[in-house]
């Protein structure tokens, strides 16, 4: 192997939203044999970065499944928009199902409502039996607003007058299935649009070509190393595209069903250092 691509939630972050000791023993283990290590996540650069920088792990990142990229220092190398046209249309079909949604983008996230906002991360954090208080939740929250990474606007319309505004990925969040399901179901015929998931109670949508498995194909190939020597690491329907393409494909002992059932390997969980089980494996065999 000569790259590897980690997810980040249920993946390479424990239920404490941690990196443990243990991967990121196990990824610098990697790197000092020349292989790649790049994290492929749902997340912003804003909170990907942070955590990594916590746990001293310096690699590319992936960010908001491939729509926006980044090398080790932060400089932006690619990033793929949703357009206009398709940005009104995802907006007017969440709000006619009554979801709720936030919008990622190059100025930050916004959401047109404080106190809905607030109310999904808790209940997301309960649902998920994540290690947080409702306490940490709330703090980490008005830290985001007070840092300006979290903004609220009347209308998601007034966005796109912004100047050099990118809008990244629109998630949505209910714990309606049902809902989200209508939501998915509308947005299926717009060739544009690429609409996943990373966790029960959410969606993910982005332009179709900012795909995680799109993203590290490129990065591969900017390399000059074949996919059957990149190593894919996750847990959820969001990372089936770079775990299709990968030609060692590890899913998390966590990971939905499907996803195990597609993947060559299943190591241990998020929680069990999953990530680095799968990493001393993968060395005992190709270094």
């Amino acid at each position: 192997m000569k790259i590897i691509a980690i997810d980040m939630d249920g993946t390479l972050l424990n239920s404490a939203e941690q990196v443990t000791y243990e991967n990121a023993k196990a990824i610098k283990r990697a790197q000092a044999k020349g292989i790649e290590v790049v994290i492929a996540t749902g997340r912003t650069y804003y909170t990907a970065a942070n955590l990594l920088k916590k746990a001293k792990v310096n690699v590319p990142i992936i960010c908001l499944n491939g729509a926006d990229v980044r090398a080790h220092d932060g400089e932006q190398l690619a990033s793929v928009p949703i357009d206009s046209e398709s940005f009104i249309k995802i907006d007017k079909v969440c709000k006619k199902h009554d979801v709720h949604f936030e919008v990622c983008t190059n100025h930050g996230i916004y959401s047109i409502s404080e106190d809905r906002s607030l109310q999904v991360r808790i209940d997301i954090v309960q649902s998920e039996n994540l290690d947080f208080a409702e306490s940490q939740v709330k703090e980490h929250f008005y830290e985001h607003v007070a840092s300006g990474y979290l903004k609220f606007i009347e209308s998601f319309n007034k966005i796109l007058e912004f100047t050099n505004i990118e809008i990244y990925k629109v998630l949505a969040f209910s714990f309606e299935k049902e809902k989200l399901s209508n939501v998915k179901a509308e947005l299926a015929n717009d060739e544009n649009l690429y609409v996943t998931s990373s966790g029960r109670n959410n969606l993910e949508i982005n332009h179709v070509n900012a795909q995680k498995g799109i993203a590290l194909e490129k990065f591969a190939a900017e390399r000059e190393v074949a996919m059957k020597d990149v190593m894919a690491i996750g847990d959820n329907f969001n990372d089936i595209s770079m775990l299709k393409k990968a030609g060692r494909s590890v899913a998390m002992g966590n990971a939905e069903e499907e996803v195990k059932k597609m993947c060559d390997f299943i190591t241990k969980t998020n929680n069990d250092h999953g990530v680095a089980y799968a990493i001393e494996e993968m060395l005992k065999e190709y270094v």
